[in-house]
């Protein structure tokens, strides 16, 4: 992949006063609407949408993938040109929304982080896609890719990539701890073996989303939930306080009280797995797509093998993180048409699947998946478990108030060491609490 993620742990201005003086939390999209005239005369000097026949995206960064496509999606109609977001996810966020609050028209496609599809839908900020649209995606897009991209049973943005994580093993450590890697693991399985042998698990356990992405699909692994209810807004009802958070307590405090864990556990991200993977105690790690061909001509890079995210509870089917990107066109754009015909451009199932050969960002889509380019860069196999994956994945859940929800389970379920069968309950008292505006992050 790359899959962007950040810490949203602190409070980063969502939280407006009240009249009464107790702060209320809101989506940045509704705290930032209230400032909009503020916001519009800073912007006022670069807004306009560029020239008639220019189409203004703003990406994520990647490795120069979407400039690609743009290249290949303009016409004679309109040119598109490219902006790069932020690094980090928040960040990315942050300033999309700031813009889009003021009703700034200089953006007119966007990259969105699914984390933040439901909070744009209901601020207003992103445009209806056409019937005959909504009708191409869903059919061509995997079911977790239309999912992560829903917003009250409407399809908000359109399923560009999306990736997934599967569980990255060392076929030299498999076959010494003597484990059937063709047949589902679970967290217990793999925890017990690396103890028993010597092999450290890396996973994502820092203060920050990937986090929040773990206790998720561990949660939902277990037949769990974070929060139902969503279109209540504040009112949702939180769930983690549940047989299935206890259990998802349970992996974390097992895996982060052994000998299994990486030393530097409350603070590893994506990137801090890597090298202690391809050590001599490597063992296993979770991770997205990217991990294929990261180690290049290393020899570690023989010894890679890729199977199904793990099982939180023996027997029942894994829910593998979700991630990725929607594309959404802003509703104050002056040439939203235009720009409609270029999402359906670079959402075709060719430019996925080129994206995902040169980018490592897989398809939302089957036929994405089945463009030579990517077929004959990965192995048949593991196209394959990323695509079930995909499937049977666990998006987080889809709210306005998600930037809110994820820091409040972060700050409540770290670091991973402090975790026990309480930490549940404690983490739902907190998020409840963080959502009526009683306490802060």
């Amino acid at each position: 992949m790359l899959f962007v993620t950040s810490n949203r742990g602190s409070d980063q201005g969502e939280a407006m006063r009240h009249p009464t003086g107790r702060r209320r939390r809101r989506p940045i999209g509704v705290s930032l609407a209230l400032s909009a005239a503020v916001a519009g005369a800073v912007l006022a000097g670069c807004s306009g949408g560029g020239s008639d026949n220019e189409l203004i995206w703003y990406i994520n960064p990647d490795a120069g993938g979407q400039t690609a496509i743009a290249k290949r999606c303009s016409t004679s109609e309109y040119t598109i040109t490219t902006q790069q977001l932020p690094q980090a996810a928040d960040q990315q966020r942050i300033q999309l929304a700031r813009r889009l609050a003021a009703g700034d028209s200089e953006i007119d496609l966007m990259s969105l982080d699914p984390p933040f599809t439901a909070e744009f839908a209901e601020a207003g900020y992103l445009a209806p896609l056409p019937d005959a649209l909504v009708t191409k995606l869903k059919q061509q897009s995997l079911a977790g890719s239309v999912t992560a991209a829903t917003w009250k049973d409407t399809l908000v943005v359109a399923p560009f990539w999306t990736n997934t994580q599967v569980f990255w093993y060392r076929k030299s450590f498999a076959k010494k701890a003597g484990l059937d890697m063709t047949k589902p693991i679970t967290w217990d399985q793999a925890i017990d073996a690396a103890v028993k042998f010597n092999g450290k698990i890396g996973v994502q356990a820092n203060k920050y989303e990937g986090y929040t992405i773990w206790i998720n699909a561990l949660i939902s692994g277990a037949g769990g939930q974070l929060i139902t209810n969503t279109e209540k807004g504040v009112d949702a009802t939180v769930t983690v306080d549940s047989d299935a958070g206890r259990k998802a307590a349970a992996i974390i405090a097992k895996l982060a009280h052994s000998k299994a864990a990486q030393s530097d556990l409350s603070v590893s991200q994506e990137g801090q797995v890597l090298a202690p993977f391809a050590g001599p105690q490597g063992a296993f790690q979770t991770n997205w797509t990217f991990v294929y061909g990261n180690y290049g001509d290393a020899p570690v890079t023989k010894d890679i093998g890729w199977a199904m995210y793990p099982q939180t509870v023996a027997g029942e089917q894994s829910r593998p993180p979700l991630g990725g990107i929607g594309l959404g066109v802003n509703s104050h754009s002056n040439k939203v048409d235009k720009a409609m015909k270029a999402v359906e451009c670079i959402t075709s199932p060719e430019n996925q699947g080129k994206y995902a050969a040169t980018d490592g960002n897989m398809p939302a889509s089957a036929e994405g998946y089945r463009q030579p380019e990517l077929t004959e860069k990965y192995p048949a196999d593991l196209l394959a478990l990323f695509q079930k994956s995909v499937e049977n994945a666990a998006p987080r859940p889809a709210t306005p108030y998600w930037s809110d929800l994820s820091s409040a389970i972060q700050s409540s379920w770290h670091p991973a060491d402090a975790v026990n069968q309480n930490t549940p309950a404690k983490s739902q008292a907190f998020i409840i609490d963080v959502l009526k505006g009683r306490r802060l992050l």
